[in-house]
């Protein structure tokens, strides 16, 4: 069974994780919230550090429910970033200034676990007592709290009314009865917040409505238009001119989102090109991959599939960010967001 369809054995929640000055520019054309490259690299650090610490357990996937964000950024008709100010050169003239974007994030992580196989046996891990996964969820949270999560700072826990800062380790049910009964809990815990989600089926849908009117309509046209609001002009019934835009109520808060990178190149041995920052680790040129995302609150996802991310590396050097979620709409439900055809106007 491949990770995509693979139970869990257990998940790690870590709530409310306090994030200061992560990165903000996700790719050089999104901002507003760390890229899921960025979680993954983190999960990955993560699973190095457990190791490391003799912890058995596997990060699979991550799944990020954002509970409050603050982005640096000066308010008005055009955002800017607040940027610092760096000492001047030694001859005394102004630095070059690197436009850094900063944000302040109030996170949930979510992980897939795997128990890792000692001399053939799984590790009785999930079977143990309810204070020993206590105390191994705290010492990984301790291990979190002197990371970085997309360059940001992870500050200590700040317990409130309503917040729970405890870390849980929890073993996933064998019956399918118990899995949902326990991730109905989890995700009310996980409220009030919004879970980011893949959504490549918006994708490929916007492209054969825009195919429609133009058929050399590319993936490109179709994220660009997904992108923003389209607004169109129209008459009402006393002949007023009003004005309208392809986002109706319901639709959704979709945003273009960073998934991954596709090879530039061939992969090079370590050491054989040049100014790398890591001369034993094998090198390739790669760029951006794009695709579609949706901020929808826990409450209305039905599986904690839908909530995770994991990486995939296929042979031709894609690198893509998978998201296990899946649209209500191919179940006959009504409740995916759906937009109205496009029109020439939009083109």
């Amino acid at each position: 069974m491949n990770l995509k369809d693979r139970e869990p054995d257990g998940l790690l929640v870590l709530p409310h994780v306090r994030v200061q000055n992560a990165n903000a520019i996700s790719s050089p054309l999104t901002h507003g919230f760390p890229s899921m490259t960025a979680f993954l690299g983190f999960m990955w650090a993560l699973g190095r550090k457990l190791a490391q610490a003799d912890i058995p357990l596997k990060l699979e996937k991550i799944g990020v429910i954002c509970h409050w964000h603050q982005e640096q950024t000066q308010e008005g008709y055009v955002r800017t970033f607040h940027l610092t100010r760096n000492p001047v050169d030694k001859d005394g003239s102004t630095a070059a200034i690197v436009e850094e974007g900063r944000i302040h994030l109030d996170l949930t992580l979510v992980f897939q676990l795997g128990v890792v196989e000692q001399e053939g046996e799984t590790h009785p891990l999930f079977r143990s007592d309810g204070a020993l996964r206590q105390k191994i969820a705290w010492d990984i949270r301790d291990l979190v709290g002197a990371m970085r999560i997309a360059g940001g700072s992870v500050l200590p826990p700040k317990p409130g009314p309503g917040i729970r800062v405890t870390p849980s380790l929890i073993g996933w049910p064998d019956q399918e009865a118990e899995r949902q009964a326990l991730f109905r809990r989890l995700r009310r815990q996980w409220l009030p917040g919004f879970a980011l989600v893949g959504r490549d089926d918006l994708l490929q849908r916007r492209l054969e409505q825009l195919r429609l009117q133009d058929p050399e309509a590319t993936v490109l046209d179709a994220w660009l238009d997904l992108s923003r609001f389209n607004y169109r002009s129209g008459r009402d019934k006393k002949d007023r001119v009003i004005w309208t835009h392809d986002r109706p109520e319901g639709s959704g808060w979709i945003v273009p989102i960073p998934v991954g990178y596709a090879a530039l190149s061939d992969l090079y041995a370590g050491g054989q090109v040049a100014n790398a920052r890591d001369q034993t680790t094998p090198f390739r040129f790669v760029e951006g991959v794009y695709s579609i995302g949706q901020w929808i609150g826990p409450h209305r996802l039905r599986r904690v599939q839908d909530l995770l991310w994991w990486g995939e590396h296929h042979e031709d050097g894609l690198y893509r960010c998978c998201s296990g979620y899946e649209s209500p709409s191919a179940d006959g439900d009504d409740e995916s967001p759906s937009y109205p055809p496009v029109s020439a106007e939009t083109l």
